[in-house]
């Protein structure tokens, strides 16, 4: 038997509208792309979405557009948890903010609450915030502590389509949410990525920067720059450093196949943490990630207590030679990577929580079908490699 971080959840739908786009001639962004935006902002309750070619661009985007618009200038702080992947933090640094690294919550491996009303002081300027494999954060405790205070929240929400808190998807409570489509998470356009927004300047930053910095993709009303009337000079105009960014008109509309079964797939996700937090109550040290609100459980983390906190590597290679695919807690404590060399920063307190999972924590995959019988083998060779 094995065990896979993901599950492959395209069918013969998939296939077709990618065999119609190559039949159509039209591969860059177009019609379908467009489509998916217009359908994935219904999805999630905004007022706009901003496909590109992945979750990572997806931060650079917003993080570029941000910094165009204004809304951050170099040197401002931006407090992050010490835990995420990496592209929540390589745009920062790029753009010259400062990163202010904080703990992370030992139970919800979300910020910690504590650590984050501590580093706020006044010159933060932005929050962005990670909901982790899966993992809302607690956006009513946040906004108390951000109360008064010209603070932008965001969300890097990568790993956590369909997650809700009280109601609301994640990735909806900030200025901006990002989101990976990519092969292993919650909607596989193989590649690709996604930016929302309720904020119409934002979002002409976004289209400008995504392709190029030109001013083609802008509407005619735009605020952001008075275009002419005269589509031959629009065509190759750039008002700002861009990139290029755009996703394939096939992922688009792949995307569109995708959201249309994206209920269903969260809620057996959801089913599978069930299972799998009703199999790990036969552990004494061995922690599991704590829900807040609505998980859509992208994975399950797992960190080592006790006796076995040393014995990750063992465990691991007991669990990989048995064909069981695990990864770090996403980049476990990303302040220990030599990158963090490259960037201004600053850690105001102890990394704790982040450097306990960096050395005893790791995570397995979950799907979007039921994998009940996967968890259960999983369990079986976690308890004869700890025995």
């Amino acid at each position: 038997m094995e065990y896979k971080l993901c599950d492959f959840p395209w069918d013969d739908s998939e296939r077709k509208v990618a065999i119609d786009v190559i039949n159509s001639g039209n591969f860059t962004m177009g019609a379908k792309v467009q489509e998916f935006e217009k359908k994935f902002a219904e999805k999630m309750g905004t007022k706009y979405a901003v496909m590109v070619n992945s979750g990572s661009s997806a931060n650079l985007l917003a993080i570029a557009a941000l910094c165009y618009s204004k809304k951050l200038n170099r040197g401002d702080e931006v407090i992050v948890p010490a835990v995420s992947w990496s592209t929540t933090f390589c745009p920062l640094a790029q753009f010259g903010l400062k990163l202010v690294f904080v703990d992370i919550d030992k139970e919800t491996l979300n910020i910690d609450l504590k650590s984050l009303e501590k580093a706020i002081n006044d010159n933060t300027k932005m929050i962005f915030l990670v909901n982790l494999l899966g993992n809302p954060n607690d956006f009513d405790k946040i906004k108390e502590l951000v109360n008064g205070k010209n603070i932008i929240i965001a969300e890097d929400n990568c790993e956590s389509l369909g997650a809700k808190f009280n109601g609301k998807y994640a990735g909806t409570f900030g200025l901006f949410g990002t989101y990976s489509t990519f092969f292993s998470h919650h909607l596989c356009t193989m590649e690709g990525g996604v930016v929302t927004t309720d904020d119409r300047e934002l979002n002409d930053f976004m289209l400008s920067v995504r392709a190029h910095g030109w001013t083609r993709n802008l509407s005619s009303d735009t605020k952001i720059y008075e275009k002419k009337d005269d589509p031959f000079y629009e065509s190759f105009n750039f008002i700002m450093p861009g990139f290029n960014l755009r996703p394939l008109e096939i992922e688009g509309a792949i995307g569109i196949e995708q959201l249309k079964k994206m209920d269903r797939m969260i809620e057996q996700r959801k089913d599978n943490g069930k299972y799998f937090l009703s199999r790990m109550k036969e552990f004494n040290n061995i922690r599991v990630q704590k829900e807040i609100g609505e998980s859509s459980w992208f994975g399950f983390a797992l960190v080592l207590e006790g006796e076995l906190s040393s014995k990750r590597a063992y465990i691991v290679s007991n669990l990989n030679m048995a064909n069981i695919e695990t990864r770090p807690i996403v980049a476990g404590n990303y302040t220990r990577n030599k990158a963090i060399e490259y960037m201004d920063y600053k850690i105001p307190n102890e990394l704790k929580n982040a450097d306990e999972i960096h050395n005893s924590g790791f995570f397995i995959g979950n799907h979007s079908i039921n994998n009940n019988k996967e968890v259960d083998y999983f369990v079986d060779i976690l308890k004869k490699s700890i025995k």
